[in-house]
């Protein structure tokens, strides 16, 4: 199901920090590390991250710079890594690599014709999560304290869990698809500057009259990373069919329509794979171990985390948590 076609079924309002201050969040760590991985490729200079064998580590300068968000404003984030990419998403992820190669071929021209601005642009659209980007936030994070969980398979599952359980407050992620996987309360926009979105899952389903059954239908027949939709069936359409039949099977007795695979995506999204997981939010980071890990084991300019590392320091005292290493 597209992006746009959630925003318009889900119940989403703005939020103040103040609103959402001393809660912990479970943040879908791949979505919001993409979002800062291609922010700080497209504005900064490659120099500035990339050591002397080539190595590049954008993410480094993207996690400084971000993480202050949480704690400046008395957050504490739970950052929950996929894990195994299930194979009806290989649709999915073929496309986005082919979309990724279209790019490159683009960049090479770019480069060619010395295109800075389209070469900037590019580059920040053909990055992707390496497993040494993965590894280094997660060096990282855990210098910080800051707590790691590891899904068996989609994060945003994972932490949609965890709040249906009450070990976090939110799910942060700017992915609508939180909502079919049930997550309560979503924040959305962490990665943006300004205040947050939150998205209401159960407002949602009283909007529409709809269970969580009906509403993954409703899914469902628009299309998700799981499924092409139906031809010419949108958000408001599948709406009134699921309601009209009750839930997907009727639609596609009464409609003649077919998904493959339509059960299984159904589960996926109603039951995916999770863990029972444990994790300490009495957080005790060692800030300077942090700075010396970016800046001379990974060799990124001091002077381009020396803000964000400043900003965390300071909101160690803003917060009343003077007592962090």
């Amino acid at each position: 199901m597209g992006n746009a076609d959630l925003r318009d079924l889900a119940v989403i309002r703005d939020v103040s920090f103040d609103d959402v201050a001393g809660s912990v969040v479970a943040v879908d760590a791949h979505n919001w590390l993409y979002r800062y991985l291609t922010t700080t490729v497209k504005w900064t200079s490659d120099d500035v991250y990339t050591t002397a064998d080539g190595t590049e580590v954008a993410n480094l300068v993207g996690v400084v710079q971000g993480l202050p968000k949480f704690f400046e404003h008395d957050l504490t984030p739970v950052f929950v890594f996929d894990g195994a990419v299930t194979d009806l998403k290989d649709d999915e992820v073929q496309s986005r690599r082919q979309q990724r190669e279209k790019y490159e071929d683009q960049l090479a021209e770019a480069r060619e014709r010395d295109d800075a601005i389209a070469v900037a642009r590019l580059e920040s659209r053909t990055q992707r999560l390496t497993d040494t980007i993965v590894d280094t936030t997660r060096e990282l994070l855990a210098l910080l304290d800051v707590p790691i969980v590891d899904a068996p398979a989609e994060g945003e599952a994972q932490a949609a869990r965890m709040a249906r359980r009450g070990q976090v407050d939110y799910v942060g992620t700017e992915d609508y698809d939180a909502l079919l996987f049930g997550a309560p309360l979503t924040l959305r926009q962490l990665t943006s500057s300004g205040d947050p979105e939150l998205m209401d899952f159960d407002a949602t389903l009283a909007e529409h009259d709809l269970t969580w059954e009906q509403l993954v239908d409703v899914a469902i027949l628009c299309g998700t990373d799981f499924n092409e939709g139906i031809s010419g069936v949108g958000p408001k359409t599948a709406v009134t069919l699921v309601r009209e039949h009750g839930d997907l099977w009727g639609v596609f007795e009464a409609e003649g329509y077919h998904v493959d695979d339509a059960d299984r995506i159904r589960q996926l999204f109603l039951d995916p794979a999770v863990v029972d997981c444990e994790f300490d939010t009495d957080l005790n980071p060692d800030v300077a171990a942090a700075r010396e890990y970016v800046t001379e084991t990974w060799e990124v300019d001091p002077d381009e985390v020396a803000r964000g590392f400043e900003r965390i320091e300071s909101s160690l005292v803003q917060t009343g948590l003077d007592d962090w290493a």
